[in-house]
């Protein structure tokens, strides 16, 4: 069991480790008094887990109620988030009561900007039941929901109460579900230490995922610490995002997050690489290393497509977009670049 404190107001803890969510109650009566706890999951993981979850939070005395959605990336929309605040009202939680998200990546957003809305804000408890949630999207605070427009369009930061990784979850997770996940742990890898890069190369991440989690989730908890509102550092994490949030609009996200920012870091990786921005080769590398998990190194979506929908993503200001560059394996660097170069940069590390 791996016990990591995330420092920030106010602070959090993140446990990793087995049969977390059967023992998910008596966990949270270590830090949440009894109230009233309602459950946020999906059709996919509601019928594994909530029956789980449900008897732990009762036996340890608290009231509980449920809402499932369907599952998905396209239910993560304003529709979707109506709906849980009208299912929040109708339970009549107060500010004193708290929600928990048990699920992955869209399950996390969905319920953390439900919380972070409802009666101006409440409580949250973030349960992950995937990689990707579990190594990036369940630490930190961001909360969204997708636009028209684009990924991430709304949301809002706010720090869950607590964070329980179960890694029991992870044996029921699809093959390709699993390596979703394993992008954003590559990711990571890229941004800040050679070491855990490695540990992808040598067969870890699928011997001891939990490791892999544990170093994921020690690095972005220093990260938010130190930049909680994504004003600095904390735009590195986007690492591959740009691109890779394009190829999700452009989808109609029918493809995954995770395999849309590996291929967006391929992109970034190659391009950086032929624009001579990184200190020597990487590019080949990064793409051994994704395609060893299972994920893709390239995209059909052309360039121009691709700097079209990337016109709306949120890390643009004005005429200029901040693209994050790999340098090495291991650090990176933000570069502010004119909205008009986009398209060379993604046209540079388009074709593999």
């Amino acid at each position: 069991m791996r016990t990591i404190p995330v420092k920030t107001n106010p602070p959090y803890t993140v446990t990793i480790g087995p049969g977390l969510l059967r023992d998910c109650g008596a966990r949270l009566r270590e830090r949440i008094p009894p109230c009233h706890m309602a459950v946020v999951t999906d059709s996919i993981v509601g019928p594994l887990y909530l029956e789980t979850v449900t008897e732990s939070l009762s036996a340890a005395g608290y009231a509980v109620s449920t809402f499932e959605f369907p599952a998905g990336e396209e239910s993560k929309n304003v529709s979707t988030l109506s709906d849980i605040l009208e299912f929040l009202a109708r339970e009549r939680l107060t500010r004193s009561d708290c929600l928990i998200a048990l699920g992955g990546g869209v399950v996390g957003d969905m319920a953390g900007f439900a919380a972070a809305v409802y009666l101006r804000g409440i409580r949250y408890v973030q349960m992950p039941t995937t990689m990707l949630s579990a190594v990036d999207s369940s630490v930190g605070g961001k909360t969204a929901i997708d636009l028209k427009a684009g990924k991430n369009l709304a949301g809002a930061f706010l720090q869950p109460a607590a964070v329980l990784c179960d890694t029991d979850c992870l044996e029921t997770l699809p093959p390709e579900v699993f390596a979703d996940g394993t992008a954003e742990a590559v990711k990571t890898g890229v941004l800040c230490d050679e070491g855990l890069f490695a540990l992808f190369e040598d067969g870890t991440l699928k011997a001891d995922p939990a490791e892999v989690i544990a170093r994921c989730v020690e690095y972005k908890a220093g990260v938010v610490e130190r930049d909680e509102k994504e004003q600095g550092e904390r735009k590195l994490l986007n690492l591959g995002h740009t691109v890779g949030h394009a190829i999700e609009k452009c989808s109609g996200y029918a493809i995954p997050h995770g395999h849309a920012v590996a291929a967006g870091l391929a992109v970034m990786a190659r391009a950086a690489e032929r624009l001579r921005w990184t200190s020597g080769p990487i590019a080949e590398r990064v793409g051994r290393c994704l395609e060893a998990q299972g994920l893709p190194v390239s995209t059909e979506f052309s360039p121009e497509a691709l700097a079209e929908a990337a016109l709306a993503d949120k890390k643009r200001a004005g005429d200029s977009i901040t693209i994050v560059v790999p340098k090495e394996i291991g650090t990176c660097e933000l570069l502010k670049i004119p909205v008009s170069e986009l398209l060379f940069v993604i046209g540079t590390g388009w074709e593999a």
